[in-house]
C-alpha cells in the first residue's frame, strides 16, 4: 500500500490558518473528506489538496466523497448512527470494542434530518431532541409525523440542559426569549432541522416574536460548540445550545432555560439484530453510565430506558 500523508484536524487548521472548529464544520458539511479511527478524525493529504483546489476554482483530480447523505444503507449487518453529541462517539467506541467485525458509521446531522434519514432508509439509529409546544413533550410527536406507518422504539440516551450562551458576565443581561428581540442584541442560530432551532422557533411562536425581529436569526452554525465559540469570540451576544458545550468555551456563561430529553430512535424490526441488542446492552451498562457520569453535564437517570413505541 502506498504511504499517504495523514493530518489531524488541528494540523489542517494550521495549514489553512483557520480554527479547528471550522475544520470540524467543514468535515460535517462534507466540504472536506475525512475518516474516523475510533474517536480520532483524520484527513489524507490528497483530500486536503482537492479541497484547496476546489476553493481556488481549479479542477479536482477526484471529488470529495463523504458518506452519501441519501444513499440506501446496503450493509445489512452494520449500523449508521446519526447525531452530533460527543456521547455518540463514546457509544460508537463501545460498539466497536464489543463487535469489531461490524461496521459502525456516523452521520453528523440534526434531529429532523436524522428522522428523515431513518424514514428513507439511509440510517438505522438516529438521535432527536425535538420539543413540541402543543404537548410540551419531546420527540414522540415528531417521530409519529416524520415516520408515518413505521414501528419505532424511542430509547433515552440522556437528559441535557438547553440554554443561552452569553458573553462572560452576561453584560447585556440576556435571560429570556423576549430579550433576543431587544435592540443591539446579536443572535447566532443553528441550522434548519437542529433541535435547538426547533426549540427556538417554538418559543418565538409562543411569545409572538417574528423571526425578522431577531438580529442574526439567519446567522447559522452547525453545532452547539460552534455556536458557543461564536459567542466566545464576540461575533454574537447570544446563542442557544446545550450546557456541555458551554463548559468547553471559557469565554462564555450559560443561562439554563429548559431540560430536554435526548433520545435514540430505531425501527422496532431492527431490535432483533445482534448489533441493536448490543447497542441496548451498552446503553444500560454500568461502564457506559460511569463514563457519561464522569464527563458531567448529563442526567443519566433514564439512559437505556425505552420511553415509547410507535
Amino acid at each position: 500500500m502506498t504511504e499517504t500523508t495523514v493530518y489531524t484536524p488541528e494540523e489542517v487548521a494550521k495549514i489553512l490558518k483557520i480554527s479547528r472548529f471550522t475544520v470540524y464544520e467543514m468535515i460535517k458539511r462534507g466540504d472536506l473528506t475525512a475518516y474516523r479511527i475510533g474517536r480520532k478524525v483524520r484527513v489524507e493529504a490528497p483530500d486536503l489538496e482537492i479541497y484547496i483546489n476546489k476553493s481556488k476554482g481549479l479542477p479536482a483530480a477526484a471529488p470529495a466523497k463523504p458518506y452519501p447523505p441519501d444513499a440506501p444503507f446496503a450493509a445489512h449487518d452494520g449500523l449508521i448512527l446519526c447525531g452530533q453529541d460527543i456521547i455518540l462517539d463514546i457509544l460508537t467506541k463501545h460498539l466497536e470494542r464489543e463487535m469489531p467485525h461490524i461496521q459502525f458509521l456516523r452521520k453528523y446531522i440534526g434531529s429532523v434530518d436524522g428522522l428523515l434519514s431513518l424514514y428513507r432508509g439511509t440510517a438505522n439509529a438516529v438521535t432527536a431532541h425535538l420539543w413540541d409546544s402543543d404537548t410540551d413533550s419531546y420527540n414522540l410527536p415528531y417521530v409519529r409525523h416524520l415516520l408515518p406507518g413505521h414501528r419505532t422504539l424511542i430509547i433515552n440516551l440522556v437528559h441535557r440542559m438547553e440554554g443561552f450562551y452569553v458573553t462572560k458576565g452576561n453584560p447585556k443581561q440576556i435571560h429570556t426569549w423576549q430579550d433576543l428581540a431587544r435592540t443591539g442584541i446579536r443572535f447566532v442560530n443553528r441550522e434548519h432541522g437542529a433541535g435547538a432551532r426547533v426549540l427556538l422557533d417554538e418559543q418565538l411562536r409562543l411569545a409572538g416574536i417574528e423571526h425578522a425581529a431577531i438580529a442574526g436569526y439567519n446567522h447559522e452554525e452547525l453545532s452547539h460548540l460552534a455556536v458557543a465559540s461564536c459567542v466566545g469570540r464576540g461575533e454574537a451576544d447570544v446563542g442557544l445550545g446545550i450546557e456541555k458545550a458551554a463548559l468547553q468555551v471559557l469565554a462564555v456563561d450559560f443561562i439554563p432555560l429548559k431540560k430536554e430529553r435526548y433520545d435514540l430512535v430505531i425501527r422496532k424490526e431492527d431490535m432483533v439484530k445482534p448489533q441493536f441488542q448490543t447497542l441496548l446492552s451498552i446503553l444500560r451498562s454500568k461502564s457506559f453510565h460511569n463514563e457519561l457520569a464522569g464527563m458531567g453535564g448529563y442526567d443519566i437517570s433514564q439512559t437505556g430506558t425505552i420511553i415509547a413505541e410507535t
